[in-house]
């Protein structure tokens, strides 16, 4: 390397495409990979928490930052639930930089409401932007990656998903939103598996900070040390940005936690406790062997174990 010059970072050459790009997590992913080389499609819709219609150009701005500091963005204003948004906002990244490496599923919106009071709209947009979304938009990549491993080209596909801890262990009020995080992780899973053959990973991270969905939780908190906010929504970034790098080629199908300064790998369901009969059981048998089964397993994981 030349006296002075700056390392070339762990995304260098890479080209990414950030979902909900334009504030919180989605800003901090979009900037990291920059600043880590890649050139990044920074997709925004601009609108309110809760979908309602375009207010701003948040989009633009983290652009801008990424001009400034000396990288290579694009915004992309499309609808990433929309499918054909979706293939536009692939192409988006093809033309103007050549091709796709890295997909960043991120956007979301929230409708909380509890069970017996949420409108089937509540539930129909927050699945929609969440889950149909990751679909819509890794479906449109990995069409085009599959053409390539078909003709012979080297693949190294980079697929990573927004879970959350609502989706892992539930949180009250919030049954569309952790029924969307849980449906991201069941399909993490089953698109690693597909995806592999063609040189694709996916994994999926579950964030942590203050955001505009969950200022309310962490209004006012600061991280332990007066130089490091444990909540900034940027310290996600580090371990997004790694997973979007060739040094991950060996890691899918996992999930990660990620807040502040810490780390986790979320171990999924596996088979606990376990107890077989060579007949069928019959139902009042069932009872006094659940229970002792039970009794034995790990007890249920809760949201607030997990921070």
């Amino acid at each position: 390397m030349a006296p002075g010059a700056k390392p070339a970072g762990c995304c260098h050459g890479r080209v990414a495409l950030v979902t909900g790009a334009g504030r919180g997590i989605g800003r901090g992913h979009a900037l990291e990979l920059a600043r880590q080389g890649a050139r990044v499609v920074v997709n925004d819709l601009g609108v309110a928490l809760d979908g309602a219609p375009a207010q701003s150009s948040e989009a633009e701005e983290v652009v801008a930052e990424i001009l400034a500091a000396g990288g290579m963005a694009v915004t992309d204003t499309n609808d990433a639930s929309d499918i054909e948004g979706a293939t536009r906002m692939v192409e988006r990244a093809r033309t103007e930089f050549g091709g796709i490496d890295i997909v960043v599923n991120n956007a979301g919106v929230l409708r909380d409401a509890a069970l017996v009071n949420m409108s089937p709209d509540d539930w129909d947009t927050v699945v929609r932007v969440h889950l149909r979304s990751t679909f819509a938009v890794t479906k449109s990549a990995a069409t085009g990656w599959r053409a390539e491993s078909k003709a012979g080209r080297p693949v190294d596909g980079r697929v990573i998903n927004t879970t959350s801890g609502a989706g892992l262990y539930g949180n009250v009020g919030q049954v569309n939103y952790a029924a969307a995080k849980a449906g991201i992780v069941g399909f993490t899973l089953t698109a690693a598996l597909e995806l592999s053959r063609y040189g694709v990973t996916v994994n999926a991270v579950a964030p942590g900070g203050r955001t505009r969905m969950t200022e309310h939780v962490f209004a006012g908190m600061l991280g332990e040390a007066a130089d490091f906010d444990a909540f900034d929504p940027a310290n996600v970034a580090p371990l997004v940005t790694w997973l979007a790098s060739p040094e991950s080629a060996d890691i899918t199908g996992r999930v990660f936690e990620a807040w502040g300064g810490r780390i986790a790998v979320v171990d999924g369901w596996r088979v606990g406790p376990t107890k077989e009969v060579a007949r069928r059981w019959e139902p009042d048998e069932v009872g006094p062997v659940l229970r002792e089964l039970l009794a034995d397993a790990a007890p249920v994981a809760s949201l607030l174990e997990s921070g």
